[in-house]
C-alpha cells in the first residue's frame, strides 16, 4: 500500500484534553507500531485531513518517524476556513497539519453537507487503503467513512480498536514489572 488515507476519532470524543494524558502515550505507541508495519510494506504517503485526535497523533508520531522511513505527509483538508474558529492552541496544532510536504484545500468555504460527501470520495480515490481509529461499538460520524471503505472494491482498511490498546496498555505494564 503506497498511499494510505488517516482517519479516526477526535480528541473530543475520546475525553483526552491535555497532551499529556497516558491514554496519549498508548495510542502513540499503537500508531508507532502500525505505521513500521505500513512501511515495511512499502509506505509513501500519508493523507491527512486536518482533524485534531487521532489523525493529529499521527501526524505527530509520522513527523518523529519520517527521517528512518521516509514517507511523506498530506494534509488535504476540506475548506481554506478550516480551524479558523478554534483556540489558539488548536491552531497551533492545526499550523503542524500545514507544514508537510503537500497541502491543499478542496473548498474555498463551507456551501453545503454535499461538499463532505464530495471530499471523503475524493480522499478515499487517491489513496490505496486507510488506517482509521474507529469501534463500531462507539458509533460517531465516522460511520458514513467506514461505509464509503466497505463500498469500495480493493480498500483494504486497517483499524485500530479499543481492544488492540488495551493489548497495548497491558504490555506496557508487563513491562514496567
Amino acid at each position: 500500500m503506497k498511499t494510505l488515507l488517516i482517519m479516526g476519532y477526535g480528541a473530543f470524543d475520546l475525553g483526552i484534553f491535555d497532551e499529556k494524558d497516558v491514554k496519549l502515550t498508548v495510542i502513540k505507541k499503537a500508531i508507532r507500531k502500525q505505521l513500521e508495519r505500513f512501511a515495511s510494506d512499502g509506505l509513501e504517503w500519508l493523507i491527512l485531513g486536518g482533524n485534531l485526535g487521532f489523525e493529529y497523533w499521527v501526524l505527530q508520531v509520522a513527523l518523529d518517524m519520517k527521517a528512518d522511513y521516509g514517507f511523506q505527509l498530506a494534509s488535504i483538508l476540506p475548506f481554506k476556513t478550516h480551524g479558523q474558529n478554534w483556540n489558539e492552541a488548536n491552531q497551533e496544532k492545526l499550523g503542524l497539519f500545514k507544514t508537510v510536504d503537500f497541502v491543499q484545500y478542496a473548498y474555498d468555504a463551507y456551501e453545503n453537507p454535499g461538499q463532505f460527501r464530495i471530499y471523503n470520495d475524493f480522499l478515499i480515490s487517491n489513496a490505496n487503503g486507510a488506517y482509521i481509529f474507529y469501534d463500531e461499538e462507539n458509533e460517531t460520524k465516522l460511520k458514513y467513512a467506514v461505509e464509503s471503505f466497505k463500498q469500495t472494491e480493493n480498500f483494504p482498511v486497517t483499524f485500530l480498536r479499543f481492544d488492540d490498546l488495551q493489548e497495548i496498555a497491558d504490555e506496557m505494564n508487563e513491562d514496567e514489572f
